[in-house]
């Protein structure tokens, strides 16, 4: 594939991202001692920092690739929300469609990371702050209405589900809307999936997928057992592709012209893998990009991997840069297609 020695320009596309923000909070300590409390480690605080994550981060790995990018939804008006915003504006992303709400928590994932001097950070603890309840339905509604005014605006719009509420039944009719009109609709689903239907594509990650189709995700292992039950998913759904993340197993995708095996990759990447954490937000990023430029679908498939095995190698969510996807090319792996059977 000689696409694989460039990466396409994606400065000219225009993005909506809507869905559920996140706060990825990390706190940097060293270990010093055993507890004479408890059987427990006391860790030496270094140093913290908040990062983008869940619908954030998809919009923070999509303007690092260059689009421009707005984003949809909404955060606490606490201190982890603010910093969300700021992170976002320092990306350069159009945050006019984001709500602050007073009184509600942003949802935020803490994570703590240890190690002794010139040892791999390891994740040592996770503490999870959660809004007791979903934006209220006039936030919901009022962020549905601005999604549904965009057909003519943007050329991609990925849904981020991250079951915090903010993606719901209004938000699906609004895309769908739009996915009607033209607009390349991705939708990396965690519910609802059969209110979006008719959108573009969906990425879930195998669990996920799994679960939608009520199997147990170690049975899809099975090639076979996952091509049916991809089948089964695109016909439930109606959309045109599914691309499905498999971990260290790579991704396999399926829809039009694909056949029922679908084309799967192997996973790319040449380093010891960090950090999963926000590797599927980075694949639906460059999958849409690729899909809003009207690329080969397998060729968006080749991108999207590449571009996860780089984010793999770094802690916490991270965003893939231009020169990030151009240098893990090369060393992309290719796609397995399917065996045609000979002429006799």
């Amino acid at each position: 594939m000689s696409e694989l020695s460039q990466i396409p320009d994606f400065s000219k596309l225009r993005v909506a991202v809507v869905g559920d923000l996140v706060a990825d909070h990390y706190l940097y300590a060293r270990p010093q001692r055993l507890s004479r409390e408890a059987p427990v480690m006391v860790l030496s605080h270094e140093r913290e920092k908040v990062g983008a994550g869940g619908a954030a981060n998809v919009a923070c790995n999509l303007s690092s690739l260059g689009a421009q990018v707005r984003i949809f939804g909404a955060a606490g008006d606490d201190a982890h929300g603010c910093e969300l915003t700021r992170l976002l504006d320092a990306n350069g992303i159009d945050t006019a469609g984001l709500d602050l709400l007073s009184g509600w928590t942003t949802p935020t994932k803490t994570r703590v990371l240890a190690a002794e001097p010139r040892r791999s950070l390891q994740q040592v603890l996770r503490i999870d702050r959660e809004p007791k309840a979903p934006p209220d339905d006039l936030v919901r509604r009022r962020v549905a209405e601005r999604v549904r005014g965009l057909a003519a605006e943007v050329d991609a719009v990925l849904v981020a589900d991250y079951e915090y509420g903010m993606v719901c039944e209004e938000v699906a009719a609004a895309v769908r809307k739009l996915a009607a009109c033209g607009v390349v609709v991705l939708v990396d689903p965690r519910d609802l999936i059969d209110s979006f239907r008719g959108v573009t594509a969906f990425s879930p990650n195998v669990t996920e997928l799994a679960r939608f189709s009520n199997e147990a995700p170690e049975d899809l292992d099975e090639p076979e057992r996952l091509h049916g039950v991809a089948a089964r998913f695109l016909e439930r759904t109606r959309a045109r592709l599914l691309l499905v993340t498999l971990g260290n197993r790579g991704m396999a995708l399926y829809g039009e012209g694909l056949g029922p095996a679908g084309v799967s990759v192997p996973a790319s990447g040449t380093g010891e893998v960090t950090d999963v954490c926000g590797a599927g937000d980075t694949a639906a990023a460059v999958f849409a990009l690729a899909l809003a430029m009207d690329l080969d679908p397998i060729l968006g498939m080749v991108l999207a991997n590449a571009a996860s095995g780089v984010v793999c190698l770094e802690h916490g969510a991270a965003m893939c840069s231009p020169a990030q996807l151009r240098a893990a090319l090369p060393a992309a792996p290719l796609p397995r297609l399917p065996v045609k059977a000979s002429a006799s």
